[in-house]
């Protein structure tokens, strides 16, 4: 049975048991979250000896900059796109309208000291200003050990640009290191990912053990018009995307769901980032060069399911205060929703803090983030689905620009045991 089959049984066996299991899911979850920090640990050396060879191999700081140029591009159109999707059909479809009072006041009494504690813990969010200015790092180490992504890619771009003034002569030595360190790193991939189907049992369990069926069913139009909403896009925009880069949606969706599945359960782009390389590479056909800048870029800025999230939770909790929100409201939302996703962390949660930056933007009460943490879990996992599949896409339509995509027409390569 292929590695992805299994993942996927471990996902909906989780699902259905984890609310049989209650307690005992929950008790398993730091055996999940173990499996997670592995990948996580990889994600940084990999990151940087793929970015580093890839720059460094171009040979061409005009093309370097074509690719920058044309990512970020990408990531901002889409992004722009997601949020005003999400706010016309949570406008449309109004999730928060009927929403019985009961239910809200129960909502807001459980979760509001809950959705307090997690604005409290994640901080406040910087300004684009600040976060624009922090792309440079004061020490690298420092950035490696915080795990700034955007910080870790300028040095690693830079590094990589310096390597290509040096002569054939001094960067060999350098360039062997960094390969060698890459080919481990994916070793350590394809060893951590044989207890991948476990690992995604244990995670959707506990979260299923935790909440139950009670919450989600209290806000089920909420949860089908966010989650419809992210599918519309994923099955509308991508595959657009798709057939302007020379590839079938069907054969995308084919090699790549397997990475969708991953992601859906880790709630994490960081976590998927090492599998989603490895797929996009071999699988896909996109060049080292291309895809070791554009998915580890895309991890961090790239966020059109938690634009989508952003834009339907705004108009839902609007809906469910009484405000209207004009066309002025409307365009702050976009402006600010596709604003506020650039230096997001690819972690679980990340979406929430984003999210209160647009609600302040308007003037409508944090405390309505209290009626939708019970189903947070569920929807992160659902965005950061929608958030990979929209780096991989923007990877593969980049590398079609650019003469690097070399689309397969074998099967797709399956996990192997690493010789030793």
């Amino acid at each position: 049975m292929q590695l992805h089959t299994k993942i996927l049984i471990g996902l909906v066996l989780g699902a259905l048991l984890g609310p049989l299991l209650g307690d005992w899911a929950v008790a398993l979850e730091p055996f999940g979250q173990a499996f997670i920090r592995l990948l996580i640990m990889i994600v940084i050396p990999l990151v940087m000896a793929s970015l580093i060879i890839g720059t460094a191999s171009l040979g061409d700081l005009k093309k370097l900059g074509r690719i920058g140029l044309k990512t970020v591009g990408f990531y901002l159109v889409a992004t722009a796109i997601a949020v005003s999707l999400g706010l016309g059909v949570g406008g449309v479809l109004a999730p928060g309208s009927g929403l019985d009072e009961e239910v809200k006041n129960d909502l807001l009494e459980e979760y509001a000291g809950t959705s307090q504690e997690g604005m409290a813990e994640l901080g406040e969010a910087p300004g684009l200003q600040d976060i624009l200015f922090n792309i440079i790092p004061r020490n690298p180490i420092a950035a490696m050990a915080n795990m700034d992504m955007l910080q870790i890619i300028f040095f690693s771009l830079f590094l990589g640009i310096a390597l290509t003034v040096l002569t054939e002569k001094k960067r060999k030595p350098l360039i062997d290191v960094l390969e060698s360190i890459n080919d481990s790193m994916v070793v350590m991939v394809e060893m951590i990912m044989k207890i991948a189907p476990y690992g995604v049992f244990i995670l959707i369990a506990a979260v299923a053990g935790r909440f139950g069926y009670a919450v989600l069913l209290s806000l089920l139009n909420y949860v089908l018009v966010t989650i419809g909403t992210m599918i519309l896009f994923t099955i509308a925009f991508y595959p657009i995307t798709l057939r302007l880069s020379g590839m079938s949606p069907i054969f995308f969706f084919k090699r790549f769901y397997e990475v969708i599945v991953f992601a859906f359960s880790t709630s994490s782009s960081n976590a998927a980032l090492p599998i989603n390389l490895r797929i996009s590479e071999e699988d896909l056909g996109v060049s080292r060069s291309v895809a070791s800048f554009v998915l580890p870029l895309g991890a961090t800025v790239n966020m059109n399911g938690t634009a989508i999230y952003q834009g339907v939770s705004t108009v839902f909790i609007a809906q469910v205060y009484g405000i209207d929100l004009n066309l002025t409201s409307l365009v702050t939302v976009v402006v600010t929703a596709t604003l506020a996703s650039i230096g997001a962390a690819g972690v679980p949660g990340i979406g929430f803090i984003t999210l209160t930056i647009v609600l302040q933007a308007l003037g409508i009460p944090l405390e309505g983030l209290a009626m939708i943490l019970g189903v947070e879990r569920i929807l992160d996992m659902t965005r950061t689905a929608v958030n990979v599949t929209g780096d991989s896409a923007a990877a593969i339509w980049v590398a079609r620009t650019e003469g690097d995509l070399n689309i397969p027409t074998g099967p797709p390569k399956e996990l192997e045991t690493p010789e030793t």
